[in-house]
Order: structure tokens, then C-alpha cells, then sequence
């Protein structure tokens, strides 16, 4: 630090900023939001303190200063949280006899006009009977479009009451024996519903889960116009709400007698309490084991943010992974897996 100069003593006081701020939230997995709700509100900013601390990382080492040691040492201490953000490689193991599961929130078809394109239900349901999953999970599903139901022969829509528009879907080309509703007790239409499907005597459970939302806007500027404050503090009880509702899902994940899947979109990122306490030791991401890139899920400006998972029982094999990021149809993108069963 002697040997530094001014700008450069400078430069690493908010290198350390950041690594310590990357150091930190390592700890989030293990800190209920209800227990400090406003540090939760930092799994939101992991990927950007990664990359950060990359940068500095490469602009020490670049420049031959010992300087580098330090974030590269934070980013050793939390290697699974970086692999949780970016895979490399990724793999397509898949054949005609998987089982295929895609999980997307089509923002109601755009039942509310979010964009002028008045074909987004056509294309919504062009691009699936393309894709053609076995099963399919949509979130903010709206009743008033029709056409999923031409593909598939079984499914299971739950609206929040009997006056919402919209609500959670499961399709599936296979039969539905048993179909549940976790009806969570808050106000809004999040909720988890679960179908159990029979393919040659063998019984899957499937999760669709959509958790509170933070009505986080994708546009950047919509997020700097705001009251900053007022954003933290509404995301910090989002993540409350997030958390009853996970525990409410998982009493009825852990009655499961059968190999099950959780697939959703959590509102919530890999780097959170949320997402460590429903993967749990049970189920495996199937980005991490099979994806590739950042994965991201979620349409945000200049910001690669995942927070639409497909968690595979450790007992099934997952044989690819994709996310379908050219699909500008929602605020989300489509996610699909392979997988052997």
C-alpha cells in the first residue's frame, strides 16, 4: 500500500469496499430475510460485486500488484456463488426419451397491453408447441387465452379466488392423478401448485411455485426514478413474504413420496436464503449441472439476473439445460431441461 500512488491507494479503498461487500454476502444463504430483511436486499447485487471484484482481479494482475491477491481470494472463498452466476461449456446429453420440462411466466399474455404486439399470445403458444415439452409450468397465467389446452390433454390451472384473471398452470401430455394447491395466505396471486404425473407406472410429483414478487420494473431508469428507499424496504418485505411462502411449499415438498421437481419462477436470485432453503440437500439446480452463460432469466436491463429455476431430484439424471433468451415475449424468458426418467 506504501508503494502506491494517490489514485491508486484510492482505487483499492473501493476495491476492498467491494470484496467486502462480495464477503458478506456469502452469508445471505444462511440469514432468514425475517431475521434482517434489509440485508437480504443484497442477493440482488452478487452479480454485480462478482463482477466487480473480477475486474479489479484482472486490472492488478494486468499491472503486476499484489493487489489482485485480494479479490482473488474472495472469489476462491466463494466459488459457488460464482458458478451459481456464469457456467462454461454446458452440456446436451439429451434423447427421444427424456422427459422435457419448461417453466415460464408469460406476464398474462400480455393480457394488459405491457407492449403493443397484440400476437404475443400467438407466439407465446407458436413457441411452445415448437419447443413441445412434455410439461409445461406457466406463472401469471391468464385465463382468457386459450390454446395450451389444444397441446396438451391434461393440466391444472389455479387461479388466487374465483374473482383473479390469473393465476399458476401445469400442462403435461401425461396423466394427472393428484392435484394440489399450497393457496398462499397473502394478499396478490403467488402461490405454489403441485401435480403428480404416471408414466409407465412410475409417478413423478411436479412443483410450480411463483413467490412474492418485487414489482421490480425492467427497464434500469424505472429503478433509478424511484424512491430508493421505498424500492429497499418493499423489497426487504417481499423477501419476508417469500420466506413464509417457502416454508409453507416445503411442507407439503417434503410429504412428496415420490422423485419430484421444483420449478417457478422465485423472485429471488441463487444467492439467497430462499433458494439455498428450497434446493436444500434434495434437489440440483439444472442450470448449474447443465447450463451454460449467466442463465439469465429475467429481462433487466444491461443486468444478467436468474430467478426462474427447474430443482431436479438428485435421483433423476438431467441431460440439458437451456435458457431461450431470444424470446422477448415476457419480462421473462423460457427456461427447458432434458431429463432422464
Amino acid at each position: 500500500m506504501r508503494k502506491l500512488g494517490l489514485f491508486d491507494k484510492f482505487l483499492f479503498i473501493v476495491n476492498s469496499l467491494f470484496a467486502f461487500a462480495l464477503l458478506l454476502s456469502y452469508l445471505l444463504p444462511f440469514v432468514p430475510p425475517s431475521a434482517f430483511p434489509l440485508l437480504s436486499v443484497l442477493s440482488l447485487g452478487v452479480p454485480v460485486l462478482i463482477l466487480a471484484n473480477i475486474l479489479f482481479m484482472l486490472l492488478w494482475a494486468i499491472r503486476f500488484r499484489r493487489q489482485f491477491l485480494l479479490s482473488l481470494i474472495i472469489l476462491i472463498l466463494g466459488y459457488s456463488n460464482v458458478i451459481s452466476w456464469i457456467q462454461f461449456g454446458g452440456i446436451n446429453n439429451s434423447t427421444s426419451g427424456d422427459l422435457s420440462i419448461m417453466s415460464y411466466n408469460v406476464r398474462m399474455f400480455n393480457a394488459y397491453n405491457w407492449t403493443n404486439d397484440k400476437l404475443i399470445p400467438k407466439k407465446i403458444t407458436e413457441f411452445i408447441n415448437e419447443k413441445d415439452p412434455d410439461i409445461l409450468v406457466t406463472q401469471e397465467h391468464y385465463v382468457g387465452v386459450s390454446g395450451l389446452k389444444e397441446i396438451y390433454p391434461h393440466s391444472f390451472i389455479k387461479l388466487k379466488d374465483k374473482n383473479s384473471e390469473f393465476g399458476s398452470a401445469i400442462f403435461s401430455k401425461y396423466p394427472i392423478i393428484k392435484e394440489h394447491s399450497v393457496d398462499f395466505p397473502h394478499n396478490g396471486n403467488n402461490n405454489a401448485i403441485f401435480v403428480d404425473i404416471v408414466k409407465n407406472e412410475d409417478t413423478l410429483r411436479i412443483f410450480n411455485v411463483h413467490f412474492q414478487s418485487l414489482n421490480i420494473k425492467p427497464e434500469i431508469k424505472n429503478l433509478q426514478e424511484g424512491d430508493s428507499k421505498k424500492l429497499v424496504g418493499r423489497i426487504a418485505y417481499g423477501f419476508k413474504l417469500q420466506q413464509e411462502q417457502a416454508e409453507l411449499m416445503m411442507v407439503e415438498v417434503n410429504k412428496s413420496p415420490y422423485k419430484t421437481l421444483i420449478l417457478g419462477d422465485f423472485n429471488n436470485t441463487a444467492f439467497s436464503y430462499i433458494y439455498k432453503y428450497v434446493k436444500g440437500d434434495r434437489f440440483k439446480d439444472a442450470f448449474m449441472d447443465a447450463g451454460a452463460g449467466f442463465g439469465k432469466s429475467f429481462d433487466l436491463s444491461y443486468f444478467p439476473l436468474r430467478i426462474d429455476f427447474l430443482l431436479i431430484d438428485k435421483e433423476l439424471e438431467i441431460n440439458s439445460f437451456e435458457t431461450f433468451s431470444d424470446q422477448q415475449l415476457s419480462d421473462h424468458f423460457p427456461i427447458m431441461s432434458h431429463i432422464k426418467w
